[in-house]
């Protein structure tokens, strides 16, 4: 028995190592087929959302990002997870990781990778790391008087990534985008200084002139070029910067590649990053739901989760694997710590099955970033996410 697992396409070796291995484990019971997803989130959704709309029997085994599981239950797309099995998902897995698998008091989708970001920066640039935005920004202009390489590299692009890091910023300034009960635009005071932030660094010599078109791989390859000093980035970049040993003017890049918590936006308040990764869903329309259920807890097992990390630099959403971590994980994972304590104050995008369309509006009133007049941007966002959340107006 074939069962189709739709993943995205980077790190392969991670998800294809965790669907051979369950593949061989079942002893013939099932076989898991790996089939990549497009590389970034918005063309993730869209082929999925397309292919669960038209019913597609063949798709058994979703890989899904965190912020679609409200949408893709209320449509009818997922299955929950039998009851037995969810109790088994929920022992000993972070809360905040199986928080995004829940709607409606239900388990809809079981998470396999958490995710953070953190702050990457160059110690033979950067004598201590910067512990504010505005710390960090101010660093990479006295760089650039300098002459030396300086820019604060994030995701300015369009797309999700913008999102994130505005996310990242109003729940940092003690704000939220939506209210509690997803009703309605929240914002106020810590939006309006998450915008004044994101401006300040686009019209900085600190930014990339790059900004607005970035996304995450943009960012890693910027940094691993040398131009610049600050990167805010999700954990596979050390791998990646491992892997490649990048050389500029006769430097190992990667011998001087350091990492620490995420900037806060008010010194000395805590930072409330947004929370990444992956979970497993089970589509309403597979034709061998009890199998796909138990390849998909296979899937995220002790073994593939620490496999992941060490090889993919995706972060475990099991526990145990923080408190106790195996030598090679603490050898090849070595910033595991700094990850487990954002984890704990970490925070979630909306939670709305009008997720995507909040989204829309929020990445196209923050990109291009040099665009953004905070009080203006503030208030056609707020009108806006109230449009979307009543399904009303034209989605930019």
């Amino acid at each position: 028995m074939t069962l189709d697992f739709y993943a995205p396409p980077t790190p392969p070796v991670a998800y294809q190592a965790a669907a051979d291995r369950c593949s061989k484990q079942s002893g013939g019971e099932y076989r898991i087929h790996l089939i990549k997803l497009p590389a970034q989130a918005d063309g993730q959704r869209q082929q999925m959302v397309r292919r669960l709309a038209a019913e597609d029997a063949s798709m058994d085994i979703l890989g899904m990002d965190i912020t679609w599981e409200a949408e893709f239950a209320e449509a009818g797309w997922i299955e929950p997870w039998p009851a037995d099995l969810a109790a088994k998902v929920k022992k000993g897995t972070l809360q905040s990781a199986i928080d995004t698998g829940m709607w409606e008091g239900k388990l809809y989708a079981a998470p396999y990778v958490t995710n953070v970001q953190l702050l990457w920066y160059r110690k033979d640039l950067v004598k201590e790391p910067p512990k504010t935005w505005d710390e960090m920004i101010t660093m990479a202009e006295k760089l650039a008087e300098q002459g030396k390489p300086h820019y604060v590299e994030i995701q300015g692009a369009q797309y999700e990534g913008a999102v994130v890091w505005f996310n990242t910023l109003v729940h940092s300034a003690g704000g939220s985008i939506l209210t509690e009960d997803s009703s309605a635009a929240a914002l106020g005071d810590p939006a309006l200084k998450a915008l004044q932030i994101m401006k300040r660094l686009a019209d900085s010599p600190a930014s990339d002139p790059s900004l607005s078109n970035a996304i995450e791989e943009d960012t890693r390859l910027a940094m691993e070029a040398g131009r610049a000093a600050f990167e805010l980035n999700w954990p596979y970049v050390w791998p990646a910067m491992q892997a490649d040993q990048p050389k500029v003017n006769g430097k190992n890049l990667a011998k001087v590649f350091a990492w620490a918590p995420y900037p806060a936006v008010h010194p000395g308040e805590p930072v409330h990053v947004t929370t990444g990764g992956l979970d497993l869903a089970v589509s309403h329309f597979s034709q061998h739901k009890r199998l796909a259920f138990k390849a998909a807890a296979c899937i995220r097992s002790y073994q593939n989760q620490k496999q992941s990390a060490i090889k993919g630099g995706l972060a475990p959403t099991l526990k145990d694997l923080y408190i106790n971590p195996p030598p090679k994980f603490k050898k090849l994972y070595p910033f595991y710590q700094v990850i487990y304590d954002e984890l704990q104050h970490s925070v979630n995008r909306p939670k709305t099955p009008a997720y995507q369309s909040v989204s829309i509006v929020v990445s196209h009133l923050v990109s291009p970033p040099r665009e953004i007049n905070p009080p203006e941007t503030l208030a056609a966002m707020r009108e806006q996410i109230g449009d979307a959340l009543n399904s009303k107006g034209l989605i930019p």
